[in-house]
């Protein structure tokens, strides 16, 4: 994603410059947000300088905005289907109880801690034999430091790097320490439009042999409210990856968001893969909350 970054410079400029109210402007026309440098993870935000719920849930596209500091946020599936037939060989996958847990240490800097909870995969190869794992998965640690927009303007922008261990059991997970960058961006558009937008690039272990490989994801979502407390989304997610014999994974995202309260939210997705590489499709639903 750091070369996705480059590579496509012209087109977050253009974004930058093209969306209403960008950066620069939007600190000029909007009223000055209220100072809150001065609270950290001992001295809370009060709540009613307490940001909107902005979660890095449902779509793959992550946010730039942080939990305020002081506050904690719990990002939640409650199950997670994931189907694929590849070759003859069909894989289905359970996933319940992975989460994000936040803890916001600063205005403008938050902690996550992810887990992949317990796992259930069954495989069943071409010739009919069927074999099943299940356990635990990789623990990930994220340090996400917004740059610009968590309290006001039209664009927001933050960096997230990462580094994922090996807890996994029972073969599940990569079996090594993996790491990267993530870069979220956010623009307010016109008619009540969000767009979000995301590079990435991380360090990978190979599947072949114990080296590592780059991988590069490019993503945008675009999310609208339908009727009073319940939005929707689409997205178009893309994974490249420079490991030889591997492609590209390409999927096509939707989902319901319901805002249950300022602090509660509820949601209910899809993930259908377009590419080979991708998995055929992944239903899921969750929860956020945040206190």
């Amino acid at each position: 994603m750091i070369l996705f970054g480059l590579k496509y410079r012209p087109f977050w400029l253009a974004v930058l410059l093209a969306a209403p109210g960008a950066h620069a402007s939007a600190q000029e026309t909007n009223s000055i947000p209220p100072d809150k440098g001065g609270y950290n993870l001992f001295n809370p935000v009060p709540e009613n300088l307490m940001r909107d719920l902005s979660p890095d849930r449902p779509d793959v596209t992550e946010s730039p905005y942080t939990v305020d500091a002081g506050h904690y946020q719990l990002e939640m599936d409650f199950a997670n289907f994931t189907y694929d037939k590849t070759d003859g060989t069909t894989t289905k996958t359970w996933q319940v109880g992975d989460f994000n847990f936040k803890v916001g240490l600063l205005n403008d800097v938050d902690v996550q801690f992810v887990y992949d909870n317990y796992l259930n995969v069954n495989t069943v190869d071409s010739s009919g034999k069927s074999t099943t794992q299940s356990g635990f998965g990789d623990f990930t640690t994220r340090l996400k430091i917004n740059l610009w927009g968590d309290d006001a303007g039209q664009t927001a922008f933050a960096l997230l790097p990462y580094i994922t261990f090996p807890t996994g059991t029972d073969g599940l997970g990569d079996n090594a320490v993996e790491g990267g960058v993530i870069f979220p961006l956010a623009v307010s558009l016109p008619h009540d439009f969000d767009l979000s937008l995301e590079t990435a690039a991380s360090y990978m272990k190979n599947y072949d042999n114990g080296g590592y490989h780059g991988e590069f994801i490019a993503s945008a979502s675009l999310d609208h409210q339908i009727i009073g407390k319940l939005s929707g989304f689409v997205e178009f997610f893309s994974n490249f990856t420079t490991e030889s014999h591997s492609s590209w994974v390409g999927t096509v995202d939707t989902g319901l968001e319901y805002l249950v309260t300022k602090n509660l939210q509820l949601d209910l997705d899809c993930y259908f893969g377009v590419t080979p590489a991708a998995d055929d499709y992944n239903p899921f639903a969750g929860i956020t909350v945040r206190f």
